[in-house]
């Protein structure tokens, strides 16, 4: 029964990610112009490169780890931290290779600044522990909330087509906030190590980067077609793309949430 729940609650938190950029889209588009929408796109697309890098599996390892110590307090405590000052630590390498990147791009680099608070939000995020935990109410209610704030704050705040920045803002800090708001509840109730227990964060290190590899694979053809469409023909197509990609996506939802359900319990 548990996992029928929790298989509910992803699929309606997956269809709500969808369905809230579906309502939005026609208010935005109209205020932003199917320019600004594929600048969003189009810059989103190369973000997510860093992002994947600063994730470096640990979305599926940490889920997968955290299940298998999680009757053990002490030992889960200790797992939760060493997995994520690995995360930390490849967020910031992340982070630094963006700057570089920054120092050589010649796009519109004030879009491209605030979709970096995207990445500073990936050190937060710590929705693998609960959902190691198969804790998946916690972090669906937390992600709905954020979706609709988010919304709200879209029809307060953009206004017109010089809003781009502002609506690229508004999405990611909303991300990094929700993040946040699962920190408290982590630390206070899972967090807590012995004095004296070493931790040894690196020995996660080369199975994270063994689950990172073949989802460079699935990621890469997920984010290249946007890329390619802002290169090859311009920013604008990559909106069009992501609109029609997000009907797809939709019903894919119902078939990718049973995989991330059923990982922590047959772990």
């Amino acid at each position: 029964m548990r996992v029928v729940k929790n298989y509910l609650y992803n699929v309606g938190y997956q269809v709500l990610a969808i369905i809230v950029p579906l309502i939005t889209s026609y208010y935005v588009s109209r205020v932003l112009s199917p320019e600004g929408v594929g600048a969003n796109a189009f810059t989103n697309s190369i973000i997510q490169y860093f992002m994947l890098l600063a994730n470096i599996g640990i979305g599926y390892y940490g889920n997968r780890e955290i299940a298998y110590v999680r009757d053990n307090k002490q030992k889960m405590a200790a797992t939760f931290w060493e997995i994520q000052i690995v995360k930390t630590v490849m967020t910031v390498v992340a982070y630094l290779s963006f700057v570089v990147f920054m120092a050589f791009y010649s796009g519109n680099k004030t879009y491209m600044w605030a979709q970096s608070i995207n990445l500073i939000a990936v050190a937060f995020d710590i929705s693998w522990l609960y959902q190691g935990l198969e804790d998946f109410k916690r972090t669906v209610l937390r992600n709905t909330f954020v979706k609709i704030t988010s919304m709200i704050a879209i029809f307060i705040f953009i206004k017109s087509p010089k809003d781009v920045a502002v609506y690229i803002i508004v999405l990611a800090l909303s991300t990094l906030l929700g993040n946040l708001t699962l920190w408290p509840h982590a630390v206070n109730n899972y967090g807590h190590v012995d004095r004296g227990t070493k931790l040894n964060p690196w020995r996660h290190f080369v199975p994270t980067v063994t689950m990172f590899v073949p989802q460079i694979a699935t990621q890469l053809y997920v984010q290249l077609n946007r890329t390619m469409l802002g290169l090859m023909v311009d920013q604008k197509a990559s909106g069009f793309y992501q609109y029609s990609d997000n009907l797809v996506k939709l019903i894919l939802a119902f078939v990718t949430a049973t995989g991330t359900v059923m990982l922590p319990h047959v772990a």
